[in-house]
């Protein structure tokens, strides 16, 4: 990887008003973002995606690659004015090739997770699809040179704990207590599951490229990203025979929700990811599979049982550990709260 791209990040290196990078920040110096900023952005994006999730579920006459195409539309089609108004270089050389691997990974990861939320349980694929924190720290770690202390390798054990207590795999708990997608009428795809997985692999791979591409204004890298994939997703649709149009009414007003809350949960995400390290907006991200559980109460009447609301616990306790720890670290330096979570940090 260019040396350009190699960033040595610090643990806590919050102040990035000062960055010559960040174009959020060239019209005001004095302006310093809140430091809970990219986990509250990374949060509000789970919500966003949450719903866009739930569309996917609902829509079963549409095939869930082409609702992926018209879900890119909502994230191209709004980019386009804002760049036109900022005149920006939307093809930046430099940054071509990654924007072009970030297209990919991020179009593939979405269609496989579109795949896995149709034919799984929507909180047992959003507990896959969202345990990506396991694979961006370590990724982060790799080609980011990212640090990876105690305090990320606790909120990774924590998110890990939730994903086993939701999923319940039979290798691990035995045949008394079944596991999620075994009850009732409800029936895992195994290609669901595989795609889910894979989504895992590519959508931490996303997380990295935004991060070396935090630099680039979101209206830049949106509009690579909805171009590329509207043009996958549109031919392997076409590939396989799916093409069709929404009928008028309900759904093509889901349809435009869907690009709604794809654009604004694509914002959310890219920014969070400009402002925060990859790992902890990652963990952030899992907030996901919380609001997946409440969605499969009250839509599809799917009540969890103890051992996925604990799982859900232990997700949601990750997510207000990072927020703890991120407000620990505005504290002045003779602060005893931050002393010691510096010492449990660096051991």
């Amino acid at each position: 990887m260019d040396e350009r791209v190699e960033m040595q990040y610090l643990v806590e290196d919050d102040n990035l008003t000062e960055s010559h990078n960040n174009r959020f920040t060239e019209k005001s110096t004095k302006w310093k973002p809140n430091p809970y900023l990219g986990i509250i952005l990374a949060t509000v994006s789970s919500f966003f995606f949450s719903i866009c999730s739930v569309i996917v579920k609902w829509m079963v006459n549409i095939h869930p690659i082409e609702l992926a195409a018209f879900r890119f539309i909502g994230v191209l089609l709004p980019a386009i004015p804002i760049a036109i108004w900022r005149k920006e270089n939307l093809f930046p050389k430099g940054k071509r090739i990654m924007l072009i691997l970030r297209s990919f990974v991020g179009t593939t990861g979405l269609m496989l997770s579109f795949y896995a939320f149709r034919h799984m349980p929507l909180a047992d694929a959003s507990v896959i699809v969202f345990s990506v924190p396991v694979f961006v720290s370590v990724f982060a770690l790799v080609f980011l040179k990212e640090p990876c202390d105690a305090f990320s390798v606790l909120t990774i054990c924590l998110t890990l704990t939730g994903v086993l207590l939701i999923t319940r795999p039979m290798s691990i708990f035995g045949s008394s207590v079944p596991s999620l997608g075994s009850e009732d009428h409800i029936s895992t795809d195994l290609w669901g599951g595989i795609s889910a997985f894979s989504a895992t692999l590519f959508g931490a791979n996303a997380y990295i490229l935004l991060r070396v591409l935090k630099g680039l204004h979101f209206s830049v890298i949106m509009i690579n990203f909805g171009t590329f994939a509207l043009i996958e997703t549109l031919c392997i649709s076409w590939f396989l025979g799916v093409l069709c149009l929404p009928q008028c009414g309900l759904e093509r007003l889901l349809i435009l929700a869907l690009g709604i809350f794809s654009f604004g949960g694509q914002i959310l995400l890219t920014i969070s990811l400009q402002l925060e390290q990859a790992g902890p907006v990652s963990i952030a991200r899992s907030a996901d599979i919380v609001f997946a559980f409440i969605w499969q109460v009250l839509f599809f009447k799917e009540v969890p049982n103890i051992y996925s609301i604990l799982g859900a616990i232990f997700v949601t306790s990750s997510v207000i550990l990072i927020g703890f720890r991120k407000w620990a670290l505005t504290l002045p330096d003779n602060s005893s709260i931050k002393k010691t979570l510096q010492m449990f940090s660096s051991k």
